[in-house]
C-alpha cells in the first residue's frame, strides 16, 4: 500500500501520465493476486515455511532491483512482476494458516493476523516519505528490500497443523477400487497428501487435486467469486490516488501521507473490533450480511470522495474507508471458509485472491485514463464507488433468493408430510402410503401385528 507514495516521485522523474505510472501498482497486485494459487499449491504440497521464505527472497529481489530501475518498464517487471510473485507466494499461505489454527473465534484471529497491512501501512507511510526526502525513492526502495527480507524470518517461524479434514481425503481415496491393495497399506501409514510424499500413484495426484478444487462448481463460490471482481475493481484505485488527490487539492506532502497513516491504523481498528464483533454469538451466523454492509459503506464513501476538497474533510473519510475496508478484509476469509469449509480454505482463498487479479491489473490504468481524460477525479472515484455497491448489492440478492428458496422448501415439506393409511383385511394389512411429491400410491403389505411408521 505504500507503494502509491512513490506514485508522485515516479511520474514526476520519469514525466509520464497518470496512467501510464499506474501500472506500476497495477502489476503489484494483479501479480499478488494471480500467483495467489501458486502460493497455496506450495503450501499444501511442500510446506508454509518454503513458500513465505521464497516469497520473502523475491519480494526483496523486486524491490532492491527496482532502486536501480531506468525507465518505467523495469519497474513494470522488478517492482511489478518480481516482487508482487514474492508477496503472492506470503501471503494466501500465512492467511490459510490462521483458518486452522482457530475455529471459536475465527473472526477475531483473523482480525488480529491481518491487522499487520495496517501496522505497516500506519508506521510506513510516514517513513517511506521521510526515506524519500533524505534518500531519494531509490534509496527508499533499497532499504525497503532489506526491511522485506524479515518475510524469511517470518517463514521460519511458521508451524502447519494436520487437522482431521486434511485425513478425509486419504479415506476417500483409500476406499477406490483402482487402489493397489499393496499401495493401500503403505499409504495407511502416512497421509496422502502429506509433503514431499514418495509413492504417489498418477491416480492419487489426480484425485487430490480434483478434492482441492471441487468446490469450483459450488453456486455458492460462483456467486460470491463474481462479486469479487467487482470489490476487487472498486477498492484497488483509491490506495492508488488518493495521496495525489490529496496533493491536486492543496494538501501539502506530509499531510497527504499522514492520510494514509490514518487510513491505515484504523484499518486495524477494523481487522480486530469487526472480527471481534462478528465473533459474537448474536452476528456469527450473519457474518456475510455484515461482510456486505463493510463493501457497500466502502463504496458509498468512495462515492462521497469528489466532494472532499480539503484536509480536514479528508481525514473524517480516512476513518471511515480504513474501518470499513479493514473489516471487509477480515470477513473474506471467513465468509469463504462458510462457502467451502475449512478443508478446502487453502485452494479456495487462492482462487479468490487470483480473481482479485484482473480487477487489480485494469483499474487504476483506467481511472488515471479517466483522469487524463477528464482533467478530474471525479469520474474515476465514482466509478469504484458504483463497483463496490454493486458487488455488495449481487450477494446480497443471493442470499435473499438462497434463504426464500430454502424457506419455501421448508414450508413445502411441512405442508406434505406422508399420509397413512392402514386397511386390514383379514390376517393382511394393506399401507397406503401417498406422497405430495409423487403421484403413485404404493402398497406395502404387513403383519397384521406390527405396521410401518413410514
Amino acid at each position: 500500500r505504500c507503494i502509491s507514495i512513490f506514485f508522485v516521485e515516479f511520474q514526476a522523474y520519469f514525466g509520464q501520465d497518470y496512467a501510464r505510472t499506474a501500472w506500476i501498482h497495477s502489476i503489484v497486485d494483479c501479480a499478488t493476486m494471480l500467483c495467489a494459487p501458486l502460493g497455496s499449491l506450495i503450501s499444501n504440497h511442500v510446506s508454509c515455511q518454503v513458500g513465505i521464505m521464497l516469497g520473502g527472497l523475491l519480494a526483496s529481489a523486486g524491490l532492491i532491483l527496482s532502486s536501480f530501475a531506468t525507465s518505467l518498464e523495469h519497474l513494470y517487471l522488478s517492482l511489478g512482476v518480481l516482487t508482487g510473485l514474492g508477496f503472492a507466494l506470503c501471503y494466501s499461505p500465512a492467511i490459510a494458516m490462521v483458518g486452522k489454527y482457530f475455529n471459536k473465534r475465527k473472526a477475531l484471529a483473523y482480525g488480529i493476523a491481518m491487522s499487520g497491512s495496517g501496522i505497516g501501512t500506519f508506521i510506513l507511510a510516514p517513513v517511506v516519505q521521510l526515506l524519500i526526502e533524505q534518500f531519494s525513492w531509490r534509496g527508499a526502495l533499497l532499504i525497503l528490500g532489506g526491511f522485506v527480507l524479515n518475510l524469511c524470518v517470518c517463514g521460519a517461524l511458521m508451524r502447519p497443523i494436520a487437522l482431521k479434514e486434511d485425513h478425509k481425503t486419504a479415506s476417500e481415496f483409500l476406499e477406490q477400487d483402482y487402489v493397489p491393495e499393496a499401495q493401500k497399506q503403505d499409504l495407511k501409514q502416512m497421509s496422502i497428501c502429506s509433503p514431499l510424499i514418495k509413492v504417489w500413484s498418477h491416480e492419487c495426484l489426480c484425485y487430490c487435486s480434483w478434492k482441492e478444487y471441487d468446490f469450483l462448481l459450488m453456486p455458492g463460490f460462483m456467486v460470491l467469486a463474481v462479486s469479487v471482481l467487482f470489490m476487487a475493481y472498486g477498492c484497488s484505485p483509491l490506495f492508488v490516488y488518493l495521496v495525489p488527490y490529496a496533493l491536486s487539492v492543496g494538501v501539502s506532502h506530509h499531510q497527504a501521507a499522514f492520510l494514509m497513516s490514518i487510513l491505515g491504523v484504523i484499518d486495524i481498528i477494523g481487522n480486530i473490533t469487526f472480527g471481534w464483533l462478528t465473533d459474537r454469538r448474536c452476528l456469527k451466523k450473519h457474518r456475510h450480511f455484515c461482510y456486505l454492509f463493510a463493501v457497500g459503506m466502502d463504496g458509498l464513501c468512495c462515492l462521497f470522495l469528489p466532494v472532499l476538497q480539503n484536509f480536514p474533510l479528508l481525514v473524517p473519510f480516512s476513518f471511515t474507508f480504513g474501518y470499513f475496508d479493514g473489516a471487509y478484509v477480515t470477513l473474506i476469509p471467513v465468509v469463504t471458509a462458510d462457502v467451502v469449509g475449512t478443508s478446502s480454505l487453502s485452494s479456495a482463498l487462492g482462487v479468490v485472491y487470483f480473481l482479485h487479479a484482473i480487477p487489480y491489473l485494469v483499474s487504476p490504468p483506467v481511472a488515471g485514463w479517466l483522469v487524463d481524460t477528464t482533467g478530474s477525479y471525479t469520474a474515476s472515484f465514482l466509478l469504484c464507488g458504483f463497483s463496490m455497491m454493486f458487488s455488495s448489492t449481487l450477494l446480497c440478492f443471493a442470499r435473499l433468493a438462497r434463504k426464500i428458496k430454502r424457506t419455501h422448501l421448508q414450508s413445502l415439506t411441512n405442508d406434505t408430510g406422508t399420509k397413512q393409511h392402514i386397511c386390514t383385511n383379514g390376517a393382511i394389512a394393506y399401507s397406503v402410503t401417498a406422497e405430495l411429491d409423487q403421484k403413485d400410491v404404493e402398497f406395502l403389505a404387513v403383519d397384521t401385528n406390527s405396521y410401518s411408521n413410514r
